[in-house]
This record gives C-alpha cells, sequence and structure tokens, in this order.
C-alpha cells in the first residue's frame, strides 16, 4: 500500500498542477508561473523515503508529463525529474533534515531542474532566449511558486513518510 499511495499523492498534485491551477493564475502570468508540484512531492519521496521511489515517481510522472503536454523532446522532463531525485535521494536520504535545510534541498532542485531542460533545449535549438530572460521571466517566478508550495505541504509529508517508516516490522518481534 505504501507504493500505491505515494502513486496517488503524485497524481493528485499533478491533477492539482495541470487542471486547477490554471484556473487560479491570471491570465498575465500563466505564461511565467509553470507549476511542478509532482516534482516537489518527488523531492520529498528522495528525502524522507528512499531514492529508488522517487527514481520511480519521478521517470513515470515527468513521462507523463512529457506525454501530456507533448514537449518538443519525448523523455526529458522523465530523466530529469527522475536523474535529479535519485541522487538527491542519493546523496541526503536518510538523514535527518530540519524544515529548512528540506526546503533549500527542493529549492535547489527545483532550480537545477528547470535549468537542466533550459540547457537542453538551448542545446537543441528549441529556445532562443538567453539565460538572463528565462531565469527572470520564467524560472524565479515558478521557483517561488514550488517554493509556497513545499513549505505548505512540509509537515504532512514528513509526518506521512516516517509512518510509512514506523509501519516496518521489527525483526525478531512479531
Amino acid at each position: 500500500m505504501k507504493m500505491q499511495g505515494m502513486v496517488l499523492l503524485t497524481y493528485l498534485a499533478f491533477i492539482l498542477q495541470t487542471s486547477l491551477f490554471p484556473w487560479l493564475v491570471p491570465a498575465e502570468f500563466s505564461d511565467r508561473i509553470i507549476p511542478h508540484f509532482t516534482f516537489v512531492i518527488v523531492m520529498y519521496a528522495a528525502l524522507y523515503h528512499s531514492r529508488h521511489s522517487a527514481l520511480l515517481l519521478g521517470v513515470g510522472f515527468g513521462m507523463l508529463q512529457d506525454i501530456v503536454f507533448r514537449g518538443h523532446l519525448l523523455g526529458l522532463h522523465a530523466y530529469t525529474m527522475g536523474l535529479i531525485a535519485y541522487f538527491i535521494g542519493l546523496m541526503l536520504g536518510g538523514r535527518r533534515l530540519t524544515m529548512l535545510s528540506a526546503l533549500a534541498v527542493v529549492t535547489m532542485a527545483s532550480l537545477l531542474y528547470d535549468l537542466a531542460v533550459y540547457y537542453v533545449y538551448e542545446v537543441f535549438r528549441f529556445t532562443s532566449e538567453p539565460l538572463a530572460w528565462a531565469l527572470q521571466d520564467r524560472i524565479f517566478p515558478s521557483l517561488f511558486l514550488q517554493l509556497a508550495f513545499a513549505l505548505a505541504i512540509y509537515i504532512p509529508m514528513r509526518r506521512w513518510f516516517e509512518g510509512m517508516v514506523r509501519l516496518k516490522p521489527k525483526p525478531g518481534k512479531e
């Protein structure tokens, strides 16, 4: 039930970012603010559950994002989201992080994710905007949204993942 719950929660975040959030944002900001709520949940899975679960969630929901939004390169978001989630889980998974450090990790990972997508698009000449413009116009406004979402769900996510860890039976006691 653990992985099914994580998939369901990430799917709800995907529905929130793709269908409900565009209604809430004014039209003049709809091009500038791009939510990555599923990525935030994948990061929490990497930090508080396991890097393998985060890799599977990242690849699965990244591919779903690639298919739904019909991006220029199929698999770019899946590869980027899964790779970043795995390495964050590898470096920091299992450590007890404070709220501030967890939010800093999620912020840096979101920035790395957006920059990786920007640079791949630049390599394949899908974008012609300079990096300074992309940072100011798209990446930083979206980054603040991801940070606000990560702050809003930090305590429920931490408690949920800690509850999942406590459910494991102790060796020798049945």
